[in-house]
């Protein structure tokens, strides 16, 4: 981590602004208490920079983006701003963004707090102590290929297409850093596939496979996708880390969301190539939404996005140490029976949104206390 790293703070729309509050106290407790030097600055993007520039993704916002090491950002979207064309919906910054920064691989981990496990709709044994990462490929596949569109054929019935297509490369790109990640957690990697219907993802096994002579610590294993999503839901603890092409990333990962009882306490990273001076882009979001219906009223759920935070210290600061301190935080304070609404139990305390915040930080001087002691 250098001595000063640069973050950027991008709230978005909805729920957007408190949440990146209270992952900004815990910015102010790092720098006070781990002497981090990490500074801040803030910038537009969704349906608020298009309010205030005519476009939700201003040039001002990606100069600030690429000089940054790292970027949080809350949600962008909501139902005020549907009615707009497709090209200047809020959306579309978040699209713009990743692709100016070549943001290509898409990090979600679920993971299942053992004070949530009763959330799940899983029994509590199949669920405890689940930790999966799902690292999706973002800027290729179904999603981006070409051809795609609808047409009206001869006669008159229409017809709609997309391609799904890969190159050797996009596919080892990703690849390598599904590799490292489980280098670091289990050494288990699963990469899925319909490698027995579709040939694109038949070429996605064999550089897989050609890949894992490079990780020879890794054991490499493969699954359909449609056997993946059975396996995720009758034993999930049998995954590490899962690579997969776009569109059944896109499917599982929020399959495997859901397993662990609230879509609010989930973060997520999505990280691009590293440059020669060994910089490498970088954006962290909370997998929920803006959720306009609460925005504004100190009820959303803020762990999402603090644990987003924690993956940016991990990844993108190299600083795992105080990645593991939110966590910990973030297991105590659940512990401790503190609930927002939307993971809200019997018998445990409903708080708003800063109070959660603060009880994050109380958890964190708790654990710093507990340190002196030992």
């Amino acid at each position: 981590m250098s001595a000063s790293p640069f973050i950027l703070l991008i709230s978005g729309d909805g729920i957007g602004k408190e949440v990146i509050a209270e992952a900004e106290k815990i910015i102010h407790w790092l720098n006070d208490h781990h002497k981090t030097g990490i500074h801040t600055d803030t910038a537009l993007l969704g349906g608020v920079a298009y309010d205030a520039t005519g476009t939700p993704f201003p040039k001002e916002t990606l100069e600030k983006a690429q000089k940054a090491d790292a970027i949080l950002l809350g949600a962008v979207g909501g139902p005020k701003w549907e009615a707009l064309d497709y090209s200047v919906r809020p959306e579309r910054g978040l699209l713009g963004i990743r692709k100016e920064l070549g943001l290509f691989a898409n990090l979600r981990p679920a993971l299942c707090f053992d004070a949530l496990a009763d959330a799940s709709t899983l029994k509590r044994e199949v669920i405890a102590g689940l930790d999966i990462l799902i690292v999706r490929e973002l800027t290729g596949g179904l999603y981006f290929g070409e051809p795609k569109g609808v047409e009206t054929l001869p006669n008159g019935e229409k017809r709609g297409f997309n391609t799904l297509t890969y190159t050797s490369s996009e596919i080892q790109r990703v690849g390598r850093v599904a590799f490292e990640l489980a280098q670091k957690r289990g050494k288990k990697l699963c990469s899925i596939d319909k490698a027995n219907v579709l040939e694109s993802t038949e070429l996605w096994r064999q550089e897989m496979i050609a890949l894992s002579k490079d990780y020879p610590d890794v054991a490499l294993s493969h699954m359909y996708v449609d056997n993946a999503a059975m396996q995720l839901v009758r034993n999930p603890r049998q995954f590490d880390v899962i690579v997969t092409e776009n569109m059944f990333g896109d499917i599982l990962s929020d399959c495997a969301a859901m397993l662990t009882g609230s879509l609010g306490m989930l973060p997520s990273a999505s990280l691009g190539t590293k440059g020669k001076d060994g910089r490498q882009p970088a954006l962290y979001e909370p997998v929920h939404g803006s959720a306009p219906d609460i925005a504004g009223q100190n009820k959303a759920n803020p762990i999402a996005t603090i644990l987003s935070l924690a993956m940016l210290l991990r990844y993108s600061l190299d600083r795992g140490d105080l990645a593991d301190l939110i966590e910990k935080a973030v297991t105590q304070t659940l512990a401790d029976g503190y609930r927002t609404g939307d993971i809200m139990q019997p018998g445990m305390k409903q708080v708003s949104t800063t109070e959660m915040g603060d009880a994050l930080v109380k958890a964190m001087n708790d654990q710093k206390q507990k340190g002196k002691a030992a």
